[in-house]
């Protein structure tokens, strides 16, 4: 089973409407006690220059955002491969987003 760490990106698969995406690991750590799920940020090609996306440049993705509106909890076998690790800058950037997103 995958052992995903934050500030990860993951090819994903979301299930048959959302598609197999890209998506940044957002949890802490889990435990052996803990459920094996992890929560993600997907990543979309398709922007719409919202204010909860943030726009990305890496190696490892072609161009688009992180859709803070878009947070999804799926359980860790759904994670496909590692694709590359953003930045400090880049998570704490998305990290921003979806604590604007969820008023925190």
């Amino acid at each position: 089973m995958p052992n995903p760490s934050r500030g990860e990106v993951w090819l994903v698969d979301l299930g048959l409407a959302a598609k197999v995406r890209p998506c940044l690991v957002l949890n802490i750590p889990v435990t052996e006690i803990d459920r094996a799920l992890t929560t993600l940020v997907p990543h979309t090609t398709s922007s719409r220059s919202s204010r909860f996306e943030v726009l990305t440049k890496t190696k490892f993705l072609r161009p688009g955002a992180f859709d803070a509106q878009n947070l999804v909890t799926v359980p860790r076998p759904k994670l496909l491969r590692r694709l590359g690790r953003l930045s400090a800058d880049e998570i704490q950037s998305v990290e921003n987003a979806v604590r604007f997103w969820l008023g925190l």
